[in-house]
């Protein structure tokens, strides 16, 4: 695939996102444009109690969703955009934020493009282990950035089975759920 060449840069738009214009010289010497969401990466983490044989997931607004859909939530794993942090830095502060949950153990399970056919946002997926005791907050979002999160604590059975209802919509949360399916299969499938 060699001989593709980014030969100008614009950007068409900047505010909450950015949109670039790309102009790509291809190899047989012609040019082609393609609109590119320049995207921070960002940090998913899948926080699952081994003991309780739980898991938290977060249900908040999201406008595409609203707009395609017709409903303004989605049920997915917490998540935040990296902001010059580490991603399990972030991982933790977002766990904090939207889940009201410490962090300690991260598991590490990929770093992936999210939709590189249109954004230059990079996944870094975690699962991580926590207990009871690590509920220190309510979690909720960030009242600035007009957060309106809801904590929800699911047993893995009852997630697995709304995962293979296809009542889980969200790509990085099934490859978490997955992730943790395949990782930890003792810890479903025992009701």
């Amino acid at each position: 695939m060699s001989g593709y060449r980014i030969e100008q840069v614009e950007t068409l738009h900047d505010g909450w996102s950015r949109l670039l214009k790309l102009t790509v010289r291809i190899p047989d010497g012609r040019t082609m444009t393609r609109e590119v969401l320049n995207s921070a990466g960002a940090a998913v983490v899948l926080p699952y109690d081994p003991e309780r044989r739980t898991a938290i997931l977060i249900r908040q607004f999201r406008a595409p969703v609203m707009h395609v859909e017709g409903h303004p939530d989605l049920l997915e794993a917490v998540a935040g955009l990296l902001d010059d942090d580490e991603p399990e830095a972030c991982a933790r502060r977002e766990a904090m934020e939207e889940a009201g949950l410490r962090i300690g153990r991260l598991e590490p399970v990929a770093k992936a493009w999210s939709a590189p056919g249109m954004t230059t946002e990079r996944l870094y997926l975690f699962l991580a282990p926590y207990a009871s005791a690590d509920r220190v907050g309510e979690g909720g979002g960030l009242a600035e950035e007009h957060e309106d999160i809801e904590v929800l604590e699911i047993g893995l059975d009852v997630l697995a089975r709304m995962m293979n209802e296809g009542a889980i919509a969200d790509m990085k949360t099934l490859v978490l759920i997955q992730a943790l399916q395949l990782r930890h299969p003792e810890l479903f499938g025992k009701d």
